[in-house]
């Protein structure tokens, strides 16, 4: 099996089902869903069908993350992706291009080689820089559409140091190895940047190759539970504290100048907002496409 889509749930109301559907629709069939529930007690989880291609497990979770671990333990696929309630598959052609882009990117995979030139801050432990070739679990990553403010954002094409101090792709825009997740799954003690410490840990630590595919993934939501006031102030606390496991001191305060320079909150400000959002996203795709380096701003 090729797919396992994981929906972590918890009182979701009919944002479940719209989510269930939108798997259903995907011409490519070679999936499962795994739906993992907190015990919800809305009704929503008694309105799916069961069985087939569908399987629902209830259990009291810690939590967000810690739900998406114990989602993985039941996963199949190859590959696994999360897909949170309220957010769907661009289309119907997804799973099909993204199993078609696996396929043609194998020998990427396979030879254990990656676009760009890595450069590791604080390498693992016993790693090298002129290390053996050797098959990698890899992330196939792609872009997002943003339904709060209606722009369609590109993710950065080439993951280097600074991409993934400024940002790395959100989880639904990715698809993992699944070994990358039963190796290691997300730290439950970050609140709502474990993904994102995830990625880091995927990229620094398990040397995974990174492979953009110039595709829309998923219908992404937003004004979920990483963007309220409260939460924004955690994030950047998270944030904070996951660099500095990651990156060297010199690189965090590179990447902190080179932010402030150019004028990085007010272009956070210009892509959040539904009226400028379009714009910003389109004035990024292009740069990324004229450098071809994917370098992020």
């Amino acid at each position: 099996m090729t797919f396992s889509i994981i929906v972590v749930c918890y009182n979701a109301g009919e944002k479940l089902e719209k989510t269930i559907a939108s798997v259903r629709r995907q011409t490519e069939d070679d999936y499962e869903i795994i739906v993992q529930d907190g015990l919800s007690a809305d009704g929503s989880v008694e309105r799916l069908s069961a069985g087939g291609d569908l399987k629902l497990f209830r259990e009291c979770d810690e939590g967000i993350y810690d739900a998406m671990n114990r989602a993985v333990s039941h996963a199949a696929g190859k590959y696994l992706f999360f897909l949170n309630c309220g957010d769907y598959f661009a289309d119907e052609e997804v799973l099909a291009r993204v199993k078609h882009e696996i396929e043609e990117r194998g020998n990427v995979v396979a030879s254990g080689t990656e676009p760009g030139k890595r450069k590791s801050g604080k390498m693992a432990a016993g790693s090298h820089g002129n290390e053996k070739k050797r098959p990698r679990p890899a992330i196939f990553y792609g872009n997002i559409m943003e339904r709060a403010t209606g722009a369609h954002v590109m993710s950065n094409p080439v993951i280097d140091d600074f991409a993934c101090y400024r940002n790395v792709p959100c989880h639904q825009a990715c698809f993992y190895d699944r070994r990358l997740l039963t190796k290691r799954g997300f730290r439950t003690c970050y609140r709502v940047r474990a993904d994102y410490e995830h990625f880091l840990w995927c990229y620094y630590r398990a040397r995974a190759t990174m492979i953009y595919m110039p595709l829309t993934v998923a219908s992404y939501e937003g004004e979920g539970f990483s963007e309220n006031q409260e939460n924004r102030k955690r994030s950047a606390a998270e944030h904070a504290h996951i660099v500095k496991k990651y990156m060297s001191c010199g690189q965090i305060f590179k990447y902190r100048l080179f932010l402030l320079l150019t004028l990085a909150p007010l272009r956070t400000y210009l892509a959040t907002h539904e009226a400028t959002a379009g714009v910003y996203q389109k004035i990024k795709a292009g740069f990324y496409r004229e450098t071809q380096g994917g370098r992020q701003i």
